[in-house]
């Protein structure tokens, strides 16, 4: 019989693009292009925000893990002082800098993977961890880590359903190709509870993703869905019809560290 930890990973394992399907990609699908990760003007706020907020001494740090432009550590500075970035991707940590070098924060930028890069990192008050989760099949190591370098709280948050659900129909419309429907939050729950973390659940609606141009949307989901720029007049007559995301079912999972 799987434990959760076993069963996350497997469940992620059925997300992976078929061979036959990535073996015509004219490029890597898993992209995430920095513009869409750029710092807004006003972050509103939410109840992983919250969480991390409660927690935070007064000019105290955060770390966020896979911080791309910095959301979950901008959004409780102040009362954070210090910000700690880790990212794999060196143009999330530039524009990560240059938002705290704007607003006079003090910061720490780490390039690489989650885990990989623990032991070059300081602790942190509340380390947060932000729409990361599902890329992540050893789940428990990465959790572990994240547990070993907060002295106070972990916060993390993702979508009630595997963020690449939103492209269900487009998988089916261009591929005919069923997506799967789990893992899920309260699985990454069961990972804690064998782990021996107790940590809470909530469950909220979010707002939409900021899109992109319509001719950035057509790219990126072209990329995504392992097909050439020949297609794009079918990508965008498929984009019109699509209903708008209104907002989106998201989950803050937090737990405070035991010493």
């Amino acid at each position: 019989m799987q434990n959760a930890a076993q069963k996350w990973a497997a469940d992620l394992s059925e997300w992976a693009i078929p061979e036959n399907i990535m073996a015509q990609a004219p490029e890597s699908p898993w992209i995430h292009p920095p513009a869409m990760f750029t710092l807004p003007t006003e972050i509103p706020d939410s109840p992983s925000h919250q969480r991390a907020r409660e927690a935070m001494p007064v000019g105290g740090s955060v770390m966020d893990i896979g911080c791309g432009g910095g959301i979950a550590a901008f959004a409780i500075a102040p009362p954070a002082g210090t910000l700690i970035g880790v990212d794999h991707q060196s143009e999330m940590l530039e524009m990560f800098a240059q938002s705290a070098n704007g607003m006079g924060f003090a910061h720490q930028e780490v390039l690489g993977d989650w885990p990989d890069v623990s032991t070059l990192t300081p602790q942190a008050d509340v380390v947060t961890c932000h729409h990361v989760a599902y890329n992540v099949a050893q789940i428990e190591p990465f959790l572990a880590a994240l547990d070993s370098h907060a002295t106070k709280r972990v916060v993390i948050e993702l979508p009630a359903q595997h963020p690449l659900s939103t492209m269900r129909n487009a998988w089916k419309h261009f591929w005919d190709l069923e997506r799967p429907v789990n893992p899920t939050p309260k699985d990454l729950i069961e990972v804690l509870k064998q782990m021996g973390i107790a940590a809470n659940l909530e469950l909220w609606q979010g707002p939409k993703l900021r899109p992109l141009d319509i001719e950035a949307d057509i790219r990126f989901l072209r990329i995504r869905l392992c097909l050439d720029s020949s297609r794009d007049a079918e990508i965008r007559e498929f984009l019109v019809t699509q209903e708008p995301m209104e907002h989106r079912a998201l989950a803050t999972i937090w737990w405070d560290v035991k010493y």
